[in-house]
């Protein structure tokens, strides 16, 4: 095939190490599809690189007290090496600190000017009094206007990734010093007048039927408030610098360069061929992005392309959602989630990350990572369903047949039909970027050629057929898998001994080499690295103090309790176990983080912990004060507001009279006369 795809993923910020979310937002499922295009023979060029300019930087730098350029070759090298392990396949992982990116950015903007895109105008910049300093973007903090989101910076709002300006933030403060003496003084500075494209833009959204309902509804909803003018430079000193006069003391807002890093990395890689097949309209262009990026590739970008009049505008901008880790989000301070770091470290195969990250990849809504559901998932759907059809069926022939197998002579035209319709609803799934269900679709190949081997019982009958058939499903299902698991497809392909790259059924005779056990097992005791440091639960010691029947519930009581600085309602469903009296001024815990909820119309405040073995149900003694905290052993707890469900999914269990997770302790808590294995509810 002749046709070019020009595949990037966002680049990314050089102010910290990359967690699993960083990897599965853009750079992973990129690679995926990059590998796909490679696989069909598309001429398949994947760039992306760096991003190294801006406040974020310029910012990390000063809190860590070096140059912006030292903090960026340290945390390039990392990110280069992180990217490189993960196998993410790039032709050029660049840097938008590259002169040849510089030269294009400024060339970009003159061709701007020069169309008549850029205004200039006076506009009131944040400036701490504190610290004797402008305050661009995320200098500057404080709550968003639109969501209420206490930590919003100066440039968007992290929750509900709406673009402001830092004058519309409620209570900002200095994120430096953290003080609240902000003055907005004047200075000049230079816009791109997206008013002038508006109509083009949101024509180009619309008629895009590549992207996804969600990022179209995004981008139309921004649409939709009305586009303005927006500020393109900077008063930083670490950047691209602008180059008009009067202007020298400015460098370009980061997300006006960096986008621009696409190009500027092609061209890097092909020289004047790069320029070119950037402005090649036959040319398809896919930007894999996460949620926060949205706006700025569906409008910011696009309208950039608009107003410079050369450049192929985006041909699918795959906008994904965000990942959790076992219901939080992730965050290295408070030691949840897994970094790239970590699991470079673990000796966790990379294709178990590479296959797991893909079956949960937040495509249309956010998804978790969970370390149960990895170790699942990776026995049962990678192992159990793959590995286990492509070692019984290799292990068979090579033992009963000595590896060989006869040309196919009876054709199952049925069969070939359904693994035919298969790969085409694959192929379709990988086209659209749908790579999660396409995933899923291979493994119910993977199923169908389980089925296959048992209907056929080849043990029995010796059907030489029957097994070319599954060696074809074999090695087809192989080849679809290839973008994933790239590392397991090379071993399984030294097995199969062939070289056949072709998606469809080859009826000719085989010979295989000796079947190796493709994967091993997961263990927990593999992800012992990853365990979260902190639990998400808050526990407190409570005391009863008052008891009463729920008004219109006949099995619920309503439990008045007093924590020390606060006293609370809980609803309680113990009627059936223990008197009022047996609960009066008794002192046990409490959950006191779980989200607050109406029960048959009463306000429960926080949830009882108690030992529950089905028809008998056993309070929890404490040895503490009234109000104070417990916490696990080795173990953090969390304030944040959690739902039942993630109560539920915390699996606290009974082990020698304490509770237990995970071989942590609950500290001053014990019960008696409760069998092991008892879980808390």
């Amino acid at each position: 095939m002749n046709e070019t795809r020009i595949i990037t993923a966002a680049l990314p910020f050089v102010n910290n190490i990359p967690h699993l979310g960083n990897v599965i937002g853009s750079h992973l499922p990129a690679d995926i599809f990059a590998r796909y295009c490679r696989l069909k023979g598309y001429r398949t060029i994947f760039v992306g690189g760096t991003d190294e300019h801006g406040t974020a930087i310029e910012f990390a730098a000063q809190m860590k007290k070096i140059t912006p350029k030292k903090l960026c070759d340290s945390l390039y090298k990392e990110h280069k090496e992180i990217y490189e392990w993960f196998e993410i396949s790039y032709d050029n992982f660049s840097r938008t600190s590259k002169k040849i990116h510089h030269e294009l950015v400024k060339e970009f903007f003159l061709k701007l000017y020069k169309n008549g895109y850029i205004t200039e105008k006076e506009i009131k910049i944040a400036y701490c009094t504190s610290c004797k300093r402008g305050l661009a973007d995320r200098y500057i903090t404080g709550r968003c206007p639109h969501c209420e989101y206490e930590q919003a910076k100066g440039d968007q709002c992290e929750k509900c990734a709406t673009l402001i300006n830092p004058i519309e933030l409620i209570e900002p403060y200095c994120s430096v010093c953290k003080s609240k003496k902000i003055e907005f003084r004047d200075t000049k500075h230079l816009f791109l007048d997206l008013r002038k494209l508006a109509k083009k833009i949101e024509k180009w959204n619309k008629d895009n039927k590549n992207l996804r309902m969600q990022v179209k509804n995004l981008a139309l909803g921004w649409l939709k408030q009305g586009l303005k003018e927006r500020c393109i430079t900077r008063d930083l000193s670490w950047g691209v610098q602008v180059p008009l006069k009067g202007y020298e003391d400015k460098v370009f807002y980061v997300w006006f360069d960096n986008v621009i890093g696409y190009i500027s990395s092609t061209v890097e890689l092909l020289g004047k061929e790069g320029h070119q097949l950037w402005k090649n309209k036959k040319v398809k262009t896919y930007y894999f992005i996460g949620k926060d990026n949205i706006p700025f590739h569906t409008i910011f970008w696009p309208g950039q392309i608009m107003a410079e009049g050369s450049y192929v505008l985006p041909y699918n901008v795959v906008g994904l959602q965000y990942l959790n880790f076992e219901g939080q989000k992730f965050s290295k301070s408070k030691s949840i989630g897994i970094f790239s770091d970590q699991v470079i470290k673990s000796g966790v195969p990379l294709d178990y990350w590479r296959f797991y990250l893909n079956s949960v990849l937040p495509e249309t809504k956010d998804s978790d990572f969970s370390l149960q559901d990895f170790i699942d998932r990776i026995n049962k759907e990678l192992i159990g369903n793959f590995g286990n059809f492509f070692h019984r069926t290799l292990d068979f022939t090579w033992k009963k047949f000595d590896g060989k197998l006869a040309e196919i002579k009876t054709v199952d035209k049925r069969l070939e039909k359904e693994i035919s319709e298969k790969i085409k609803k694959v192929e379709e799934l990988y086209e659209s970027c749908n790579l999660r269900e396409a995933l899923t679709t291979i493994l119910h190949l993977s199923d169908l050629g389980n089925q296959y081997f048992n209907n056929k019982e080849p043990w029995k009958t010796k059907d030489q057929d029957a097994l070319n058939y599954c060696y074809e499903m074999a090695r087809i299902i192989s080849l679809l898998l290839t973008p994933i698991i790239p590392n397991s497809v090379e071993k399984a392909f030294k097995i199969l001994n062939t070289k056949d790259k072709k998606l469809k059924i080859n009826r000719a005779k085989k010979t295989i080499k000796e079947p190796k056990i493709l994967f091993k097992k997961l263990e927990e005791k593999d992800l012992e690295l990853f365990q979260q440091k902190q639990f998400p639960i808050q526990i407190k010691v409570g005391k009863i103090i008052g008891v009463k029947n729920h008004p219109d519930a006949e099995k619920l009581y309503l439990l008045k309790v007093d924590f020390g600085k606060e006293k609370r309602q809980v609803v309680a469903g113990l009627k059936k176990y223990f008197s009022a009296k047996e609960l009066l001024n008794r002192v046990t815990v409490f959950c006191t983080n779980l989200k607050k909820a109406k029960l048959r119309g009463e306000n429960s405040e926080a949830m009882i912990l108690i030992a529950d073995e089905g028809k008998k149900l056993t309070l929890l003694d404490v040895e503490s004060k009234v109000g104070a905290e417990i916490k696990f052993t080795g173990m953090d707890s969390s304030d944040k507001e959690i739902t039942f469900d993630t109560f539920n999914k915390s699996k606290m269990t009974i082990k020698n009279g304490q509770v237990t997770f995970k071989n942590h302790l609950l500290e001053k808590v014990s019960v008696k006369n409760v069998k092991d294995n008892t879980k808390i509810s």
